[in-house]
């Protein structure tokens, strides 16, 4: 080995050693790369402003900041964009060296025989098999369970796809210097390794253009092609393995699909008038192109491989007629039925291909064949040619690519992923009034009472005719809406039922808007009166603070109504309910966000039981803590009981989805942490005894106090405080977020600066910028010391510390409080702080907002009894101190810059330089790359 620290698991060794040699070595070429691309001066430049940006974080040494500030100030316009560049790119390096170093101490634990690391499916299946769970109760998890990560397209992604690509080519090469490599093999990877950061130099970082929807689909293709296709069904085959492992008998899972991928990108209407019923149809095109492609390489490799001659083994009768109706006639393949086979199966998934409307095929097929019908035809082929394998000697043959083929069919399908649709509830209200007044049925239905629209939807859902009529004249809005329903439909004809099985509505605050959507797919072929069934599960979206409170009252209704229930009972008696964490947590802080997300859970799994009905979750959960984020095995974990039995859909959002996804490796293993806290918190015995549920009550009783006194904190600030509003658009880089080429979306829904109209996503975006990442925290301190300080304190103290350390939901969120507070940095803070002209508003603001964070370090250290951040997750401690020294100079530029940009604005509305707007850009990508889950 040329690393044989890489491999230690020792107690004594430096686990880390090879990942600063990684870094070291990334840096060191980083940096020949800026001497050569750049020259000299530059290279000095980036080093002095790195050196005093030390010197100022380490010894918050006024002088340094002078220095520093000094440095900044004096940089020319092409220097400053080369220093950013440099700074950013070193976060990109050093995120390669990390997702690296993952893999190699997952790699050394397994080659050392370790215990199974928690978040492994193998540490999930042994806790409960030692707590007495048996295997026909996995199984039948397996069977029955849903676990879905869905990808969105939310604008905080600013990669692009070509610094991705050259990125995972940096990490192969990376990867590969753990291998025994001969000095000129060493010295070779060297020398590739120069030249991908040399090409990543040279490369443009930003795009120059608005992302488009087709973009936002593309984007997210290049993980199923880097990762999910292959690394989904492997994961399949490791599960069941493990299985066979624990309990000892082979796993009886019938071609289980319990790991499946969603989509939001190129369905999610809400507040994008970009999507529409054409993005729909050309996310499933390009969505089946992909799949189908990848069965087609797939098959005609398998045709190369399995090239058994009838001469040497038997085949079964099956496997012989699928041959015999094979398109190909050579005599070369007379007694290679598995090949002549294959021929057959390819020729027909090319005409498949073609009947959904894919012309390009890169390798033509041999004759012509009939298309198949659907997936399962396709995968029952694949299953003859293993069955005879099987029977004939040739098992073996299977594992190399047979099985993933196999499995890749029943989880993929014709469609890929299931896309969902969303829109917003005002919408549906809007052109269900048109077509009501159109037809003559109600003239003004938005002023009607909600008892009255309850009583209008359940009427006009019970009468077979529909609203709608070819000969009326309907406004842009209604047809469009309507137009996306009728694309739904055919999608799923084309591509299968799965292709489109789910409506999100976002802002459900009333039954009726529920009713409306199921009103709608009546009026476009997806609901049967007469049937009582309905094609797309209705979905409510719960957001904010009074959605939550009012979800299970709105859910009972839902459920008691006759017509309902039966779309219920042909669903499987099952419902979908999702919870937005993004705008509860900008409505009423992050506690109080949690608390509430806590309560509605409780609440609805109350209502369901009560109606007997199954609920799944769907947790609308961003990259940010604000924003519902931190770790997925936790906080699925942290889940109250009863609320994921095997049924979970989560949201993966923006740069959180190139971090867990864009490395097969690293991506494979967030795969299996879902999995594995799905199964564990499914299965897991729980003690519910009378004294459990009385403590349980006072940690809950306790919560609610602190979450009410925490949400007071928040709101006086952010909706209470005169010129917190301008504070925000001054001190943070939100206005020139919204000039990003990150999204197809508008960073706010209204044309205002009201805070309320802010989409959550950049309003969290920008706090994380300025290093204050306020959403994470804020009134956290102010409820814990007031909390304590009016009644007995060190009882009440005493109880705190009990509920982090027996409560996984207190526990799980002082954690993900902790590392938010981990990254914020007043220093950095203050300097964006001098963003704001006005001097008595800024000190105002910052003031209060430094004592908030003073005081819930306070707390945090009187509960936790940790007196630094992040001691009970020293790597990620050690991540933050390895690139901080690289963070903190981008933040100093990135307010340089803004104060630049903005004093140019000033003086002459056109006068900015394009090249401090990119600058500022630059920035931004650098500073989301190093904070990672917190960007």
């Amino acid at each position: 080995m040329d690393n044989p620290a890489a491999l230690d698991v020792s107690a004594g060794a430096d686990k880390d050693a090879p990942l600063k040699e990684d870094i070291r070595l990334l840096g060191r070429i980083l940096g020949d790369v800026v001497r050569d691309q750049e020259g000299e001066e530059v290279f000095g430049v980036v080093e002095t402003i790195r050196q005093t940006a030390v010197r100022f974080r380490r010894d918050a040494d006024p002088v340094a900041g002078e220095e520093l500030g000094a440095l900044l100030h004096k940089l020319t316009r092409d220097q400053t964009n080369s220093v950013v560049r440099a700074f950013s790119y070193f976060s990109h390096l050093a995120n390669i060296a990390e997702d690296q170093h993952h893999i190699r101490r997952r790699r050394a634990h397994l080659l050392a025989g370790s215990a199974p690391q928690q978040g492994s499916v193998c540490f999930a299946l042994g806790k409960l098999r030692e707590a007495g769970v048996g295997q026909d109760s996995v199984e039948g998890f397996f069977r029955d369970a849903l676990i879905s990560p869905v990808l969105t397209a939310h604008p905080t992604e600013v990669q692009r796809k070509s610094i991705l690509d050259a990125e995972l080519d940096i990490a192969r090469l990376l990867a590969e210097r753990d291998r025994p490599l001969t000095p000129k093999e060493r010295q070779r990877n060297g020398q590739l390794l120069h030249a991908r950061i040399a090409t990543l130099w040279q490369t443009r970082m930003l795009r120059y253009s608005k992302l488009t929807v087709a973009d936002e689909i593309e984007n997210a293709l290049s993980y199923y092609r880097t990762t999910f296709l292959r690394e989904v069904p492997a994961l399949y085959d490791d599960i069941e393995s493990e299985i066979d492992a624990q309990y000892g008998a082979g796993a009886r899972l019938n071609g289980a699909t319990y790991l499946q991928m969603g989509s939001w990108i190129g369905g999610d209407r809400d507040g994008n008038p970009n999507v529409n019923a054409d993005t729909m149809r050309h996310a499933l095109t390009r969505q089946s192109t992909t799949i189908l492609d990848f069965y087609l390489e797939e098959v005609h490799a398998l045709g190369a491989e399995l090239s058994s001659s009838t001469l040497l083994v038997t085949v079964t009768p099956a496997l012989e007629a699928l041959a015999e109706h094979s398109t190909d006639e050579s005599p070369h393949r007379s007694d290679e039925p598995y090949r002549r086979a294959l021929i057959g199966i390819y020729a027909r998934l090319a005409a498949t291909t073609r009947e959904l409307g894919i012309d390009h095929i890169l390798r033509k097929e041999v004759g012509h064949a009939a298309p198949y019908l659907d997936p399962e035809l396709f995968a029952a082929d694949l299953e003859v040619l293993a069955d005879s394998l099987r029977g004939n000697h040739g098992a073996v043959l299977i594992a190399p690519r047979l099985a993933g083929l196999m499995r890749a069919a029943r989880i993929f399908g014709f469609h890929l992923a299931s896309l969902d649709m969303r829109q917003s509830s005002d919408v549906h209200e809007r052109v269900l009034a048109e077509l009501f007044a159109r037809a003559g049925v109600q003239p003004d239905y938005a002023a009607l009472p909600e008892e009255r629209k309850v009583q209008l939807l359940l009427a006009e859902l019970a009468q077979p005719r529909p609203l709608f009529s070819p000969y009326e004249t309907y406004s842009d809005e209604a047809n469009s809406e309507l137009g996306v329903l009728r694309a739904a439909r055919e999608v799923r004809l084309r591509y299968g039922t799965r292709a489109i099985r789910n409506y999100i509505i976002s802002h459900t605050e009333t039954v009726s808007d529920l009713l409306e959507v199921l009103l709608l797919q009546k009026e476009t072929g997806l609901m049967r009166p007469s049937s009582g069934s309905a094609d797309v599960m209705v979905i409510p979206l719960f957001e904010t603070i009074p959605d939550l409170q009012r979800a299970g009252g709105i859910m009972s209704e839902w459920m008691s109504l006759p017509v309902v229930a039966s779309v219920i009972e042909k669903q499987g008696r099952l419902q979908e309910v999702m919870l937005g964490y993004s705008d509860s947590n900008k409505d009423g802080g992050f506690l109080t966000s949690n608390w509430e997300l806590y309560q509605a859970e409780l609440a609805l799994v109350k209502v369901f039981a009560k109606h007997d009905v199954k609920l799944r979750l769907f947790h609308g959960r961003g990259g940010t803590v604000g924003r519902g984020g931190g770790p997925s095995y936790d906080a699925i974990r942290a889940q109250p009981p009863g609320t994921v039995n095997g049924q979970i859909r989560l949201t993966e959002q923006g740069e959180i989805i190139s971090s867990k996804f864009s490395n097969p490796e690293i991506g494979r293993r967030n795969l299996e942490l879902m999995v594995a806290a799905t199964l564990e918190a499914s299965l897991s015995p729980s003690s519910s005894n009378g004294a459990e549920a009385e403590r349980l009550a006072r940690f809950e009783g306790a919560m609610a106090e602190l979450s009410a006194r925490a949400y007071q904190a928040y709101r006086h600030l952010v909706y209470e405080t005169p010129g917190f509003t301008d504070y925000f658009f001054a001190a943070t880089p939100i206005a020139e977020i919204a000039e990003l080429n990150i999204g197809s979306r508008p960073a706010s829904r209204k044309s205002t600066r009201r805070i309320e109209d802010l989409r959550a996503i950049p309003w969290g975006f920008s706090w994380g910028q300025c290093r204050l990442l306020l959403p994470g925290w804020f009134g956290f301190g102010a409820a814990v010391s007031g909390w304590l300080n009016e009644g007995e304190r060190e009882a009440r103290l005493e109880l705190l510390r009990a509920m982090f350390r027996d409560w996984p939901f207190f526990a799980t969120l002082l954690s993900n409080m902790d590392m938010v507070l981990a990254k914020t940095d007043l220093a950095i803070a203050s300097r964006y702080a001098e963003l704001v002209a006005d001097v008595a508003l800024r000190e105002r603001i910052f003031r209060s907002i430094s004592a908030e964070y003073e005081e819930t370090l306070r707390c945090l250290e009187a509960i936790t009894g940790a007196s630094e951040r992040l001691v009970g997750n020293p790597l990620l401690a050690r991540s933050i101190q390895n690139r901080i020294a690289y963070i903190d100079p981008l933040n100093h530029l990135q307010v340089e810059l803004i104060q630049r940009r903005r004093s140019s604005l000033a003086r002459a509305p056109d006068s900015a330089d394009p090249r401090v707007h990119r600058g500022i850009h630059l920035s931004i990508n650098g500073v989301a790359a190093g904070l990672r889950n917190t960007g």
